[in-house]
């Protein structure tokens, strides 16, 4: 079925296009554990999309979640509600994630280095720093061992640093083959979703530039990110919102289910 670009109301916005780019990663039946923020808003557009069977596990112990709006935290009472089992917190990271049970971990950023290692602690020196951040939460955990990791974060020079102020969660480590001489169970990050692209790990687990939304420009890219960039050779543009993604997105995040 040929899907129709948006041809009434508002034009998407960056973060628009950048979730729904993020929505489309998640096939449907996979089990993911969600991120409070712009993860949890791509998952659940998935899940009202082309991915009604995907499974949304949220930290506070809810599986199978089904939010009509984005969830505040992951104490979000919605979360539990529109559940269909929540457990407790010791068995969602030992029987679920760590014993292999989750196939994507969703995760948000505040600084991503060329491996996609995570810093969600501080910003600055630990002891003094500029911005003290959310902290980890159970992001390291799932970085190390959900089958893979998808994160999302806007691109600038101050969150594509080439050296992270602090290092929460790994992603390929130092690259190569560093991530599993950690052992980690995990295939580690596997695409990086930003409001300029998408990047996508080589060989080395460098995150590589794959893909750009339409109207951004290569030289908006190098410019965003704080490494020397590798460029996809066969560089590609990212389908544009469809007018059903965008009216669900739009009334999800109004909160209309």
């Amino acid at each position: 079925m040929t899907m129709q670009l948006v041809e009434e109301g508002p034009a998407a916005t960056t973060d628009e296009i950048m979730t729904v780019v993020a929505a489309r990663e998640l096939r449907d039946g996979v089990v993911c554990f969600v991120g409070i923020g712009m993860p949890s808003t791509a998952a659940n557009l998935a899940r009202h999309t082309h991915a009604p069977a995907a499974v949304l596990i949220y930290e506070s112990g809810t599986i199978g979640a089904k939010p009509t709006r984005p969830p505040l935290s992951i104490g979000d009472g919605e979360l539990a509600q529109t559940a269909d089992a929540v457990v407790s917190v010791p068995e969602i990271f030992s029987y679920w994630l760590q014993a292999g049970r989750v196939d994507v971990g969703f995760l948000g950023a505040a600084q991503v280095d060329r491996f996609g290692n995570i810093n969600t602690t501080v910003v600055g020196d630990y002891a003094h720093p500029k911005v003290r951040l959310p902290g980890a939460g159970g992001a390291p955990e799932i970085a190390a061992s959900a089958g893979q990791t998808f994160i999302m974060l806007r691109q600038s020079p101050r969150t594509f640093v080439e050296r992270l102020d602090f290092r929460t969660s790994v992603g390929h480590a130092e690259g190569q083959d560093s991530r599993s001489r950690l052992g980690m169970t995990g295939a580690g990050p596997q695409v990086v979703i930003t409001d300029i692209g998408v990047l996508r790990p080589d060989g080395s687990g460098e995150l590589v530039l794959t893909a750009l939304h339409p109207g951004r420009t290569v030289q908006e890219a190098v410019a965003a990110t704080g490494w020397p960039l590798v460029v996809h050779q066969a560089l590609q543009v990212t389908a544009s919102p469809t007018a059903e993604e965008l009216r669900v997105l739009r009334a999800l995040t109004a909160g209309v289910s």
